[in-house]
């Protein structure tokens, strides 16, 4: 074969990597390449639909179940415990059993899970049935961006698959808050219901689409089972404790103790990880440093945001009596603005990268949260809300895909469910850690009263703790906007510059010679 013959083109087929799948770097898809994206981004987007669509249904759930506040939060909670402590292990048994198989067991899990949660009559049984789905989701979210990672060539292919992907995601959460405010009003079970047969159809789609792959670890017999259990224990206890702390109180016996335990489940987490052979997370990866600005960024910026809509569902609900489909549709130009540009966010990140990105992002969202604190007890729509509405679209567009390609970048196919894993972890433990904290200032704030100036009280610190939490991510995002400048400036540095002679260019050298 010439090498003409083995350069790849759009008609050709594409490599084959070493675990049997395909990278395509070719501008031109297949059908069923757009298949498998469309089949990989409709799980997404059921997964975050979850996290906002029941919601707006608890207080129906609470009359009709007969459950209390501190039962009703498990609703929400059960779902953040399954997700945000599986997700690690989730990643990794993508990478060791198959990350197709895993994604089709798991969304099948989920589907079964929305079924049972939309006919039980049982509190305990539903909130049981919201952990069994984020334990699903925990599998199903780190090996559907790893089969898009290790499908799609890194550089443009992968940014516009990556960048299509995120808009999916942050669309189904935002399209969550307005179908729940429809939907509950039908009856709170088609909140649950209605997910259903979308995942029955991605997970036939899947079966014929996504491409069949052995992942080259399987045969070594790496697993590490000790890892898993103080991985994920440490991971399960912090967001159980963090979630149970308003109600146990922070400086309570039981927090304490709590923590102290998930202290000591880390420690020994990052022993083991050092000295095994197979370890669950290779702490090495963490040397890339977009990897790690990437985690960091994803916390501190899902956080704030977690906060921030907590924050604003109060405000507008309780204290400018907004009705929840109002207060959905007041939310609806931010993820109207994502699904907007999706089709031109891949070659926005070719072009100008994502350390350029990545800050511009995070710091629209830094400035939605302060725009925000000008909230008062007679605040309108057009002078408060949608600015930050605005600013919350563009920075959810430029942040979602750039966290995703910086956390995936530069590592081997063989641990792009672990990567993938590990920004998921970010972006729920993140969540649930920020937004304990914020109800803990509002409640501290207010004194539990319900007065509006003792709302506002609540309010305000609390929103301030969210523009903090932002503002650090921007700082650490801007670090790699730093590096870079560095390297392009050393690199410049280092290229030779050739001796010229700018009284005598070329032109006057013809001129003497004639």
């Amino acid at each position: 074969m010439t090498t003409a013959q083995a350069q790849p083109s759009p008609t050709t087929a594409p490599a084959e990597t070493s675990d049997g799948g395909s990278v395509h770097g070719d501008a031109r898809w297949s059908p069923r390449l757009w298949g498998t994206l469309i089949v990989l981004c409709a799980a997404l987007f059921l997964d975050s639909l979850d996290v906002s669509m029941v919601g707006v249904a608890l207080p129906s759930i609470g009359s009709d179940l007969h459950l209390s506040t501190s039962a009703l939060q498990w609703v929400v909670s059960g779902y953040v415990l399954g997700y945000g402590g599986l997700l690690l292990l989730g990643g990794r048994a993508a990478d060791l059993l198959g990350r197709r198989r895993v994604f089709l067991i798991a969304l099948a899990v989920f589907a079964g899970a929305s079924l049972l949660g939309g006919l039980v009559d049982d509190g305990g049984l539903l909130i049981a049935t919201r952990f069994l789905k984020g334990i699903a989701a925990a599998f199903t979210a780190p090996a559907g961006l790893s089969i898009i990672t290790t499908t799609f060539a890194e550089g443009s292919a992968r940014n516009r698959a990556l960048s299509i992907y995120t808009t999916c995601g942050a669309s189904g959460f935002s399209l969550g808050l307005v179908l729940s405010g429809l939907l509950t009003s039908a009856g709170w079970r088609w909140t649950f219901l209605m997910p259903v047969p979308v995942a029955l159809a991605a997970l036939v789609a899947a079966v014929r689409l996504l491409p069949r792959r052995h992942s080259p670890e399987r045969a070594s017999g790496g697993y590490d089972i000790a890892g898993a259990i103080t991985g994920t224990g440490a991971l399960l206890l912090l967001v159980f404790t963090v979630t149970e702390a308003q109600s146990a109180g922070w400086a309570s016996a039981r927090t304490l103790l709590s923590l102290l335990v998930v202290a000591a489940l880390a420690a020994a987490f990052l022993v083991i990880e050092q000295r095994t052979d197979h370890p669950l997370v290779r702490l090495g990866i963490f040397r890339n440093g977009g990897v790690s600005r990437a985690n960091i960024v994803a916390f501190t910026a899902i956080g704030s945001y977690a906060g921030f809509q907590f924050i604003a569902t109060l405000y507008l609900q309780r204290l400018l009596h907004w009705s929840a489909l109002e207060m959905a549709l007041g939310f609806l130009p931010a993820g109207a603005l994502v699904a907007l540009s999706a089709p031109r966010m891949g070659a926005i990140v070719d072009r100008l990268g994502t350390t350029r990105l990545l800050p511009l992002g995070v710091l629209a969202l830094t400035a939605a949260f302060a725009l925000f604190l000008r909230l008062d007890e007679h605040s309108g729509y057009a002078g408060l809300v949608l600015p930050s509405m605005v600013l919350l679209g563009a920075g959810f567009a430029l942040a979602f895909p750039s966290v995703n390609i910086a956390a995936t970048n530069g590592v081997a196919d063989d641990e792009q469910g672990l990567a993938s894993g590990l920004v998921n972890t970010a972006v729920q433990v993140g969540s649930a850690v920020v937004l304990a904290v914020v109800t803990a200032v509002i409640t501290a704030g207010s004194g539990g009263g319900e007065s509006p100036r003792e709302q506002l009280d609540g309010y305000r610190p609390a929103l301030l703790l969210v523009t903090a939490v932002s503002l650090a991510g921007l700082l650490v995002a801007l670090t790699g906007t730093v590096l870079d400048r560095r390297r392009d400036r050393a690199a410049a540095a280092a290229v030779p510059v050739p001796d010229y002679d700018y009284d005598r260019s070329p032109v006057t050298e013809v001129l003497i010679e004639r």
